[in-house]
């Protein structure tokens, strides 16, 4: 690992001033269970690292004007015992449980796992993030058997990689961002782009920008997440998806269905057309699910993850509903 200098800030202030003293140079390090690895890897090298550990308005859980907000620096091992967010947002908390590691539940944060960096293989071997030499794609001509299947037709063929982001675009959450002045709120899905160029990010903040809290909203959608895995204990999800459903008297008023590990960016299908008025049930699920999958284009070595993806959501669907997949 290259020699850094290290920054411990204790307010949101000071930590932005260390940010723009050297903005090329500079990464905020959140739990750092996959900062450090990447720069174990020699794939970032920055010349400082600023922690944001001792910050104290980026942890805790919290009511406040009846959304839950939970701090970006919050471990998930914190999450997934609250009682809140368990009331609040059983998908979320399935989300952070597959997280399957003890120590890495313990350290990892919920913003540092909104912002982790893309598994790609090609990434992490310091090809940057589209993978590319000599100007031709390595996924394409190479081993892409994890990579996307949705929103894959640019250069970017790499899968989001959150374990949480789909359960909160499901949820309809908020982030709020401090942007050095103050902070704004964004829509949870508003995080991810997909980029063009190798220059461009996966995220929309801009340079110096912290992560702050995660805002859900009051409404209490029914709600459960669904993860596929090879191997049932440490390892990344093949596919997942969360789903958020509005009932009324036991049928579908409003749904929402996430896609993750399938796509650059967490992959959101309004499928309320397809369930409104109607009581969920497994041919219901199905459908839906095939909907939300109608559009993949699988790469030469993945188009095993179609089904799984419709798997994954047609099991979380009639979780959220209360019923066995």
């Amino acid at each position: 690992m290259k020699d850094f200098a290290y920054a411990v800030p204790a307010t949101l202030a000071r930590a932005a001033a260390l940010w723009r003293e050297a903005p090329d140079a500079s990464r905020f390090l959140a739990g750092g269970t996959d900062l450090l690895g990447m720069m174990k890897d020699f794939v970032i090298q920055p010349a400082r690292v600023i922690s944001l550990a001792a910050i104290p308005e980026l942890r805790g859980i919290r009511e406040e004007d009846g959304a839950l907000v939970i701090g970006a620096m919050t471990p998930l091992g914190d999450v997934i015992a609250s009682p809140l967010v368990r009331a609040r947002c059983p998908a979320l908390v399935q989300a952070a449980a597959g997280i399957k590691s003890p120590q890495l539940r313990n350290m990892a944060t919920l913003g540092g796992d909104l912002l982790q960096r893309p598994r790609c293989w090609y990434f992490r071997r310091g090809f940057g993030l589209l993978g590319m030499k000599d100007g031709k794609s390595l996924v394409l001509d190479g081993e892409d058997r994890f990579h996307a299947i949705l929103g894959n037709a640019g250069p970017a063929k790499f899968a989001s990689p959150s374990s949480i982001a789909p359960a909160l675009v499901a949820a309809g959450a908020e982030l709020l961002v401090w942007n050095g002045e103050g902070t704004r709120r964004m829509a949870a899905l508003d995080l991810y782009r997909t980029p063009e160029r190798e220059e461009e990010s996966e995220f929309s903040l801009a340079g110096g920008e912290i992560l702050v809290a995660v805002r859900l909203p009051a409404a209490r959608p029914a709600s459960a997440t669904c993860e596929v895995r090879q191997r049932k204990s440490l390892d990344w999800p093949v596919a997942a998806a969360s789903a958020c459903l509005d009932l009324e008297n036991g049928r579908v008023a409003g749904a929402r269905l996430v896609l993750g590990q399938v796509a650059p960016v967490p992959w959101l299908v309004d499928v309320t057309s397809l369930l409104a008025g109607k009581p969920l049930d497994e041919e219901g699920a199905k459908a839906a699910a095939e909907a939300a999958l109608k559009d993949a284009t699988p790469l030469a070595g993945n188009g095993y993850k179609v089904q799984v993806a419709e798997v994954a959501a047609r099991r979380a669907l009639l979780a959220a509903a209360g019923k066995a997949g």
